[in-house]
């Protein structure tokens, strides 16, 4: 028998999760506080692990079709000197294919197109106890404020701000330049995101204007400031870093509530993994609710819980560290242990 679920949440991880509960036969309601889609572009990397998930999910194909490959890419310095190589070939080939990157925009529409039910937006969940009388299962997938997480753990997660935000825009040409260049208590970023355009994104103190922007990174090597002098500023997005803390107890609740993505473990950018676990426990939650069933709900929630845990807040955890040790004040010990890592 088949059962009844609210996704509270539009994201990645909340289309996700609607799919693949509709794929098992489950009547599915996704409510969203926000009046539309949102449509800022960034790019995501999705390693091969959630490729084989979105697969599973159906949205394999039409998310490929956006999508391109990430094979080149290096740490630099501020002068461009080469510190060390991102291990995109390593994962390719344990993976037997490579990293690939895809607009936001484009894989919300993947995903949208996929689902067979209207997102019902303008629905400012304030409670979710209430929910979990009206459906057999609901899903928090409403971010990193999610007020589902709020109404089952309270502030046992709390969301900490780490001093530093993140602008982010695309360049109207492409980059051959790859990667991320360290700085000493910033970084730059740059990425594929399709043909004729370069994602980038720039890490720095909370305080940091557009115009304090251009003049951060104006000695940098090529084409960090040409990036920044060419495209305007209004089109960039500020995003201030956060992350979770202290690692939830559980990401399921009473045998009727699952968090997925960031409403479980919101971390900060620096694995570009934020999306890839996002849609592994989307996969992970719904294939444990088809094979258990509607009446064998709490086991399911609890495999998923067992499955998914660990792995997000070690991913985590890993962001948070790195994030750290990037913008560090002390570059030259930094850059020297860098070296070391295998080519």
């Amino acid at each position: 028998m088949s059962g009844s679920a609210v996704v509270v949440g539009a994201g990645v991880g909340g289309l996700a999760t609607a799919i693949g509960l509709r794929r098992a036969g489950w009547r599915v309601t996704v409510l969203d506080r926000r009046a539309e889609l949102e449509r800022y572009g960034t790019a995501f990397g999705i390693h091969p692990t959630a490729q084989a998930a979105l697969d599973r999910l159906g949205v394999g194909d039409a998310f490929r079709a956006r999508a391109v490959p990430y094979r080149d890419g290096r740490i630099r310095t501020p002068a461009g000197r080469v510190l060390a190589s991102l291990p995109l070939e390593r994962i390719e080939r344990k993976a037997g294919r490579p990293e690939l990157l895809i607009s936001r925009p484009y894989l919300l529409d993947a995903l949208l197109a996929a689902l067979d039910v209207p997102v019902a937006y303008r629905e400012n969940v304030s409670d979710a106890a209430s929910l979990a009388g009206e459906y057999d299962l609901v899903v928090g997938a409403d971010g990193i404020n999610s007020a589902v997480r709020a109404t089952v753990f309270g502030r046992r997660g709390d969301v900490r701000h780490v001093g530093t935000v993140t602008w982010i825009g695309v360049a109207g040409f492409e980059s051959l330049v790859h990667g991320e260049t360290w700085g000493r208590g910033r970084f730059f970023g740059l990425t594929p995101i399709e043909p004729g355009r370069t994602n980038w994104y720039a890490a720095v103190p909370e305080a940091t204007t557009p115009a304090d922007l251009r003049t951060l990174f104006a000695g940098w090597h090529d084409p960090i400031p040409r990036i920044l002098s060419e495209s305007d500023p209004d089109s960039w997005i500020r995003y201030e870093m956060r992350h979770l803390y202290p690692a939830l107890p559980a990401f399921v609740h009473g045998g009727k509530v699952a968090l997925v993505g960031d409403a479980a473990h919101a971390m900060t950018p620096n694995l570009g993994q934020g999306a890839c676990t996002a849609i592994l426990d989307a996969e992970a939650l719904t294939r444990a609710v088809a094979r258990h069933g509607v009446a064998g709900l709490p086991p399911a929630l609890r495999a998923y819980d067992a499955e998914r845990r660990r792995s997000a807040q070690r991913v985590a955890f890993g962001s948070r560290t790195l994030h750290r040790f990037v913008r560090t004040e002390r570059a030259g010990l930094r850059d020297s242990l860098v070296r070391l890592l295998p080519s």
